[in-house]
């Protein structure tokens, strides 16, 4: 058998990973700090904060990505792991070949869930949210050109997206508003002095310039 198809489905596995990182870090990170990096001319941070004013679109190209991946794991992996296993076990258990066949299938089907889930899914979830800024640092040029090619379906897609909430009497935004609240700015201000990180002064100040 051609280790092509399991080299591809570990390449798949690898840029679905990516596409689901690329979706929780730039719905995770705050902008501050990109900011101050764009500033400071960073083309990562440019194309991050590109990203961000565009949101909507941004993650409907990840979701495109995750989607295109795993059409071709299912495609490729399983098929590509059944074989193995059923090669490995033909001639080592007396079973006929068609219950050899259904054990391999489930087996690798088993297998390629697992691997899609945890290493495809859970870890650039947990990795993204952990590491905002240099996750959406790492992912911000590729992801862009990726977008960028395919934008115009995308930009379908996504028109369709919104024309469905607008149905449902939502109306969709580009961006996240990243401001808080005077009730939230409070709140912060408060769990901060609880901490001991601010002044009896400095949070009354804080305290009243919020009302």
């Amino acid at each position: 058998m051609s280790p092509w198809p399991l080299l591809i489905s570990l390449l798949l596995l690898i840029a679905n990973g990516f596409f689901v990182g690329a979706e929780f870090a730039l719905t995770a990170v705050r902008r501050t700090k990109l900011a101050q990096l764009e500033a400071d001319g960073n083309k990562r941070a440019m194309a991050a904060m590109k990203s961000i004013r565009e949101l909507s679109l941004m993650l409907a190209g990840a979701q495109l990505g995750i989607t295109m991946m795993s059409f071709g794991l299912g495609y490729l992996a399983e098929p590509a792991v059944a074989d193995v296993l059923e090669r490995a076990l033909l001639g080592v258990v007396d079973i006929p070949d068609t219950i050899l066949h259904a054990i391999s299938f489930t087996v690798a089907l088993a297998i390629v869930v697992f691997l899609h889930m945890v290493v495809g899914e859970m870890a650039p979830k947990n990795i993204a949210i952990a590491e905002p800024e240099r996750s959406t640092l790492a992912i911000a040029i590729p992801f862009r050109l990726f977008v960028n090619a395919l934008r115009p379906f995308i930009y379908l897609m996504n028109a369709a997206a919104n024309a469905t909430l607008r149905l449902l009497r939502v109306e969709p935004v580009d961006e996240i508003n990243p401001s808080h609240s005077a009730q939230e700015l409070g709140a912060m201000i408060a769990e901060s002095a609880r901490e001991g990180l601010l002044e009896t002064f400095e949070h009354k100040l804080l305290s009243g310039a919020i009302g």
